[in-house]
């Protein structure tokens, strides 16, 4: 218990990125004005994806990178990351002044390989599983005297992701369950150890797809379980096709993490359709599935008043967006919105 992350270490985090991180709303979810005074549970949604880079990843790499020492820094950072971390650490290495590497898989959407390309950091490919990422970065820190700034097994990384959590309860004290997605775990694990801090009573679930649902697996077993990067691979929430669950993150998931739940790939992309049309956000398929779990899954989750899924991220390739917002339709062909 002792090498979890602690509330003093978030609220530093919290300090370090300030002014740099956006404090994202909470977003009401419901066409119901007063869904708590009718009986209706309220959803509020954390829009992450309004960030600089488009996702909460930016707290962690920022937190990260800038308490690096002057001699760290002159060397460059280099990471990997299927998108979304690595956007936040080229984003944080050039507002640093840092030279960043990014070891991304072949697979990730061009999107977020593009915005990486624009905010001047390198990119090298690999093929799409943990191994690959992690041992070629890996060399190229041990080769070039890089720093490594993980993407989630990291009690920095987890301090800056922990702020998520402190804005929730510090904007609604009286939160009853936060619903988070889990790839590699850093978001789960500085959430649920700033919400068990602030408010013990509160309730916190993971939620990741069925097709990539090692966390669930790791849970019940009592232990971190991996699964192919061919399973993986299939669910449409590219950020969450992690094989694994961190060490760390998994010791703070024990510690602190009430359940996971999964969802399908039809659900990931309703609640995308939905967090479009009705709160106005755009996520991407990984931001969508803490929103599925509560418009699809309620039975599985721990009763309450106030709910709070964090939409993790909204950078959505163009194409799969403009599907998912297109009328859904049946077998048939026909028209179903």
């Amino acid at each position: 218990m002792s090498d979890l992350v602690s509330l003093p270490e978030i609220e530093r985090a919290a300090e370090r990125i300030a002014g740099v991180a956006v404090r994202t709303p909470l977003v009401p979810f419901s066409r119901d004005p007063a869904p708590s005074a009718s009986g209706a549970p309220a959803l509020l949604v954390k829009a992450e994806s309004l960030q600089p880079v488009g996702a909460f990843k930016l707290r962690g790499a920022y937190s990260a990178i800038s308490s690096l020492d002057p001699e760290e820094r002159e060397r460059g950072v280099v990471t990997h990351s299927s998108g979304n971390h690595a956007q936040a650490v080229a984003y944080a290495a050039r507002a640093l002044g840092t030279r960043a590497v990014l070891v991304m898989p072949h697979t990730t959407p061009g999107v977020k390989v593009d915005a990486c390309i624009a905010l001047g950091a390198e990119v090298v490919y690999v093929e799409p599983t943990s191994r690959a990422r992690a041992e070629t970065a890996g060399k190229l820190a041990a080769a070039h005297g890089f720093t490594l700034v993980p993407p989630y097994d990291d009690a920095r990384i987890i301090a800056g992701q922990g702020t998520v959590g402190l804005e929730i309860v510090q904007d609604r004290p009286d939160v009853d369950v936060v619903l988070v997605p889990v790839g590699g775990g850093g978001l789960i694990s500085g959430v649920s150890a700033a919400v068990r801090a602030l408010r013990p009573e509160a309730r916190i679930v993971g939620v990741e797809p069925e097709l990539a649902a090692d966390a669930r697996d790791s849970m019940a077993a009592g232990r971190p379980v991996e699964w192919a990067a061919e399973e993986t691979g299939r669910t449409v929430a590219d950020a969450l096709r992690v094989q694994r669950v961190g060490d760390l993150p998994y010791a703070h998931m024990r510690a602190h993490v009430d359940g996971v739940v999964t969802v399908t790939e039809d659900e990931i992309r309703q609640a995308m359709r939905r967090l479009a049309r009705e709160a106005r956000l755009v996520a991407e398929p990984a931001g969508a599935v803490a929103t599925a779990a509560f418009l699809y899954h309620r039975a599985e989750l721990p009763e309450g008043r106030t709910f709070v899924s964090v939409l993790s991220g909204g950078n959505v390739d163009p194409a799969l967006f403009l599907d998912v917002l297109g009328p859904p339709r049946g077998e048939d062909g026909q028209d179903r919105g």
